[in-house]
């Protein structure tokens, strides 16, 4: 019998598409010899090929909520004849247009956004029955009628080592030196971003015990790792990598890979670190890790209770009246500190029983 060949249509995300490996995971347990390919943006293919469950990547040829209708039944009869199925992982109306375009005979998804007659085997989501997204993309691998997975894979992608040890090269990086990886950024808005100045106390930290620091984003970053970068004092400066805007998306994974320990808020490099099991610790401010947490089993959590939150706002509505964020300001670099050393020593201890 030939192999079952499915297609997934992808999330926009970077943290979603991370995510999204456990369902790949899922169907491959469940069909063995069953062949994945993924249409996403074509940011997400250097993810994708981190991912050995998945035979290939297709780029989406339409940006982000846009319709073009042409582009789409180009791509569409291209795809036609290939696969048996199609799971399609957004919500929105748009995204299940190619599956039923490119005539794939079962196409599954949540109902989301009106798509009867787009899905056939559509689903109704109790969002009860499945807090977390996770969980959501998992569902999506049975018939429907399974009970709720209480366990499900850990996202487990698979880092370039050889090109890790060339960029550390390229970059100045010190491979004997342990690192310290801080994840400044945040797409979603300021209010999911953790002070600068706590970042640079936090890199101050590690510097004098010893540590290198690498500050990692995408372009838009630039500003807030420079920003943390620049109150360091020169001596500290030498040890502090500023690779925001220098790393593609796959060179960053890659370097990932290698630290030591992560600090990072809630982001999509918070999942990539987390899906590379490196020794996590997530700072939480208006969003919360009750939906999309890290799924790792190497990571600490950071949020404060506060009166106001989790807002969920990209913005702090009080910020003006308060005269700061308090859900983050008032998570002092001292708690993360603590919380990474005792993760660490958690580690060390582990490491030692065996």
């Amino acid at each position: 019998m030939a192999a079952k060949k499915i297609l997934i249509v992808g999330p926009s995300w970077v943290g979603d598409m991370v995510m999204a490996q456990a369902l790949f995971i899922t169907l491959r347990q469940r069909f063995a010899d069953c062949e994945i390919d993924v249409l996403a943006p074509a940011w997400s293919l250097p993810i994708l090929a981190r991912m050995p469950e998945v035979r290939r990547g297709i780029a989406m040829p339409v940006g982000h909520g846009k319709l073009e209708l042409g582009l789409r039944y180009s791509l569409a009869r291209e795809l036609a004849g290939q696969y048996q199925q199609a799971i399609v992982l957004p919500n929105s109306l748009k995204s299940a247009l190619i599956p039923l375009l490119a005539g794939i005979p079962l196409r599954t998804g949540w109902r989301g956004e009106m798509r009867f007659g787009l899905l056939n085997d559509i689903r109704l989501l109790n969002k009860k029955r499945y807090p977390l997204m996770v969980q959501r993309f998992v569902a999506l691998a049975d018939s429907g009628t399974a009970p709720v997975p209480e366990h499900w894979p850990l996202p487990a992608l698979q880092a370039d080592t050889a090109l890790a040890a060339s960029l550390f090269r390229q970059l100045g990086m010190d491979a004997e030196q342990p690192l310290l990886a801080l994840c400044p950024g945040a797409e979603f808005g300021p209010a999911k971003r953790w002070p600068e100045r706590h970042f640079t106390s936090l890199a101050a930290h590690y510097i004098d015990q010893g540590w290198q620091v690498a500050l990692f984003g995408s372009d838009n970053d630039c500003a807030v790792t420079t920003a943390i970068a620049a109150e360091l004092s020169p001596d500290q400066a030498v040890h502090c990598h500023n690779l925001a805007g220098r790393t593609q998306l796959s060179e960053a994974v890659d370097i990932l890979s290698a630290a030591a320990a992560v600090v990072s808020n809630d982001s999509g490099l918070m999942h990539i670190a987390a899906a590379l099991a490196r020794p996590l610790v997530v700072l939480y401010g208006s969003t919360s890790p009750t939906f999309t947490p890290p799924l790792s089993d190497r990571v600490r959590v950071l949020q404060l209770a506060v009166d106001c939150g989790p807002c969920f706002k990209r913005e702090c509505p009080l910020a003006k009246d308060r005269g700061a964020m308090a859900c983050l300001e008032q998570l002092g670099p001292q708690q993360a500190i603590a919380a990474l050393a005792s993760l660490l020593a958690d580690e060390a201890d582990l490491i030692a029983a065996h």
